[in-house]
């Protein structure tokens, strides 16, 4: 079994980053997409580019939460023979040659439940994961995910949105561990031109509720996003669909993607810097 230190906490990563006066940039992958060995070079350009979480998505047939982008991803991924045993395997490995940051798991609910709670959330702490998201299983019915995370000291990361409100999004606040995941536009995944004002409302209102962390998502796709969502209390920022994008233009040799990729996380991780920056000057 491979050991990790406490260093690769969420909570430790996101306290290492208020000291430094950063935003926090978490990068999402569909694993396999369009091949393996290309997740793992991606994966490793991100960490070493400014990602400071990568959030490591399993393919799955129906990704009802996903834009165009990250369902073809996911299509192209499963026409490739990913499976879920071959994506915690692909975990273990980036783990085995030294990928340093914390790992969030996104999975689609059928896939845990198929394996058995339990017996997933133990082989993906094994592999080196911190954290798990199931977009598709909504709070109300998550407690036995929960428990079955809190035996492993697994975060289970909620989502909330502008439409979140009232009790509701109290009960979601108190219950959450790890960070929350604060969905930036109505619908599915995808880079938007614009932010939603009802989103940097919501990032307000939430911020001087609790002080867990909040990591927006969904439509982050250039720096002016991620400095007005950091600048408004986001403690960072989430970008999938983006990646994808630039790739998917070279899927004859997506390795000639790198690069443009590396100035991506760059850019985005230079937001978080300066979103942080102007919120501690408006304090």
């Amino acid at each position: 079994m491979i050991s990790y230190s406490d260093t690769l906490k969420i909570s430790s990563k996101f306290d290492e980053l208020k000291k430094r006066g950063e935003g926090a940039y978490m990068a999402h992958v569909y694993y396999g997409d369009p091949n393996e060995e290309f997740s793992i070079r991606l994966i490793r350009t991100l960490a070493e580019n400014g990602a400071d979480l990568i959030e490591f998505g399993i393919p799955f047939s129906d990704p009802t939460a996903d834009g165009p982008a990250f369902q073809a991803a996911c299509e192209r991924s499963l026409r490739g023979g990913m499976t879920p045993k071959r994506c915690i395997e692909g975990l273990e490995r980036l783990r085995r040659e030294g990928l340093k940051a914390p790992v969030v798991v996104t999975t689609y609910y059928n896939i845990p439940y198929s394996m058995g709670l339990e017996r997933f959330m133990a082989e993906i702490k094994e592999a080196g994961a911190q954290a798990v998201i199931v977009p598709d299983l909504s709070f109300e019915e998550a407690d036995e995910l929960v428990r079955a995370g809190g035996k492993q000291g697994l975060d289970v990361i909620f989502q909330i949105a502008p439409t979140t409100e009232g009790a509701r999004l109290n009960r979601i606040i108190d219950a959450a561990s790890g960070f929350l995941y604060v969905i930036n536009v109505e619908g599915v995944t995808g880079t938007k031109k614009e932010l939603q004002r009802s989103t940097l409302e919501l990032i307000r209102g939430v911020r001087s509720r609790t002080g867990i962390p909040l990591m927006a998502g969904f439509g982050v796709s250039k720096k002016e996003h991620v400095v007005d969502l950091v600048s408004s209390g986001a403690d960072g920022v989430v970008t999938g669909s983006a990646i994808a994008e630039i790739y998917s233009r070279k899927l004859d040799g997506p390795e000639d993607a790198l690069p443009e990729i590396a100035r991506f996380a760059r850019e985005i991780k230079a937001g978080c810097v300066e979103g942080f920056a102007r919120r501690s000057l408006n304090r």
